[in-house]
């Protein structure tokens, strides 16, 4: 891991893998020390904003080999298994597309941080026969509760935006609402299951 200063009052952690970086996370988040202002997790870096001297010192002594124990929340949310993708998923898998469907609500997920648009949750735990690369071109718009794959990551767009992940299905479930509290319903840490329905 090496740290690297950013402004005045905040460091960027920079780790060796996504579970060290998810073991850091909720290390800090475990310990909470107080003068700690914000934690922004990202796939290999932790930015501390705040508190930097106390969250060095921490994770000195901190076994960053697994996260420490808790009970994450788990969300669960139903999808229909009707994306543009689907097929071309199945192909590229070698599988059905009823099987596509099947190995991704067999999995149980982790959200391991957010990011790219507020509510967006990459996720891990996708199997590894549905782990397949982004579209060669992206779309322009990709409808509000779209549900795709892209490498290690399954993930639901919580608004219509861009995109380039392979759809295999979408939810009526709102990823984030900014007069909710909190306003976003992934935080990194929580479990994820998806359902099929009709």
């Amino acid at each position: 891991m090496r740290w690297r200063r950013c402004g005045e009052d905040a460091a960027l952690l920079d780790c060796d893998s996504l579970d060290q970086m998810r073991a850091a996370h909720a290390t800090v988040l475990a310990a909470r020390p107080a003068a700690v202002v914000d934690l922004v997790p990202g796939a290999r870096s932790l930015l501390v904003v705040g508190g930097v001297a106390a969250v060095k010192a921490l994770l000195d002594g901190a076994d960053l080999t697994h996260p420490p124990a808790g009970e994450p929340r788990e969300v669960t949310l139903d999808v229909r298994y009707d994306g543009e993708d689907l097929s071309l998923i199945a192909s590229d898998a070698g599988v059905s597309t009823d099987a596509v469907a099947e190995l991704h609500t067999q999995a149980v997920y982790t959200v391991a941080f957010t990011g790219f648009a507020p509510g967006f949750g990459y996720l891990t735990g996708l199997p590894p026969e549905l782990r397949q690369p982004r579209l060669e071109s992206p779309r322009t718009r990709v409808p509000a509760g779209s549900v795709g794959i892209a490498g290690e990551f399954t993930g639901v767009y919580p608004r219509a935006s861009p995109g380039g992940w392979r759809l295999l299905g979408h939810t009526s479930a709102t990823l984030f609402d900014p007069h909710a509290a909190p306003p976003a319903l992934f935080a990194p840490g929580d479990r994820v299951r998806f359902r099929a329905v009709r």
